[in-house]
């Protein structure tokens, strides 16, 4: 017991031990928590920064606006959007639930797009089911593609062959593809390479043991990721709907702010956005306990 209490104080007081800190569980461990130099640093950089931004907002110079005003503005614009929305006779009801139609028909059609390549490229992408060379060339190539922000795609694809909504599907397209590629690929590599070496032991075919082993094995999880995607590329297609000239909700929201600067009509747009959200979320959750909680 005397050694037990000695170790413990040393492992406190000792100021050759990495300044260890020993707290006791109920099961009588001592959990061990090292301040190592990188820890600190973490912190001085979080605290440095947090003094620079202090400093920033009290010696910024805001011309002739005052700091108190404007922030009672911006209280007064959140309080119009999320307390008071309400249309004013330039958008309907039915305008918006147009739009909004159009918003998700986007998402999904990209959506469907990219999954159905991603799928192909993934097989030759899986360092388990293809060459290492045509391996790497694709993920390299799916990398660049992913590296570039999707609105800045939609961008390029506008230059090209022009806004509207072709360029919007080729450029969000486009980046569902790479994403899609890096994630399918590393569920399939995930399997285990028994069930794969197996169906090359008995002679099946690539197309076999695609069809065969990798999808029914992976399906759900591809499920999973593609629903993620598809509500990753609904906010997408908010944002390039007044980027592209694609139309949708996206775009009557950038009316309403820029345009007619009625906050009021922007809380309508921004509470039926949130509600496809909590939609989507709840679809799901539904997905996963159905197809991935079961299996």
């Amino acid at each position: 017991m005397m050694d037990y209490q000695t170790n413990e104080t040393n492992a406190i007081f000792n100021p050759t031990s990495y300044s260890k800190v020993a707290f006791r569980k109920r099961n009588q461990r001592i959990k061990v928590k090292l301040w190592r130099q990188e820890r600190i640093i973490v912190r001085l950089m979080l605290l440095l920064l947090c003094l620079v931004s202090a400093y920033t907002v009290i010696t910024m110079d805001y011309g002739n606006v005052k700091l108190t005003e404007a922030v009672s503005a911006f209280f007064s614009n959140m309080f119009n959007i999320f307390l008071r929305p309400q249309l004013s006779g330039r958008f309907t009801t039915f305008s918006l639930v147009e739009s909004l139609g159009i918003t998700i028909g986007l998402s999904v059609l990209t959506t469907v797009i990219g999954a159905f390549l991603a799928f192909f490229l993934s097989l030759l992408a899986s360092r388990n089911l293809s060459s290492g060379f045509l391996s790497n060339t694709i993920r390299g190539l799916m990398s660049f593609i992913r590296a570039v922000p999707t609105i800045l795609w939609v961008m390029i694809f506008s230059i090209l062959i022009g806004l509207g909504a072709n360029a919007a599907i080729i450029g969000m397209s486009f980046h569902s593809i790479a994403y899609l590629t890096k994630v399918y690929s590393e569920s399939i590599e995930e399997m285990e390479s028994g069930m794969i070496e197996s169906l090359k032991a008995c002679g099946a075919s690539w197309w076999q043991i695609v069809f065969q082993s990798v999808l029914p094995h992976c399906f759900t999880t591809l499920l999973s990721w593609t629903f993620i995607r598809f509500e990753i590329n609904f906010t997408n297609a908010i944002a390039v709907g007044a980027a592209a000239g694609a139309g949708g909700l996206g775009f009557q929201l950038t009316m309403a702010s820029n345009f007619y600067f009625d906050f009021r009509e922007i809380g309508v747009m921004v509470y039926m956005i949130l509600t496809i959200a909590v939609l989507l979320e709840f679809i799901s959750l539904k997905l996963k306990e159905k197809y991935i909680v079961k299996t």
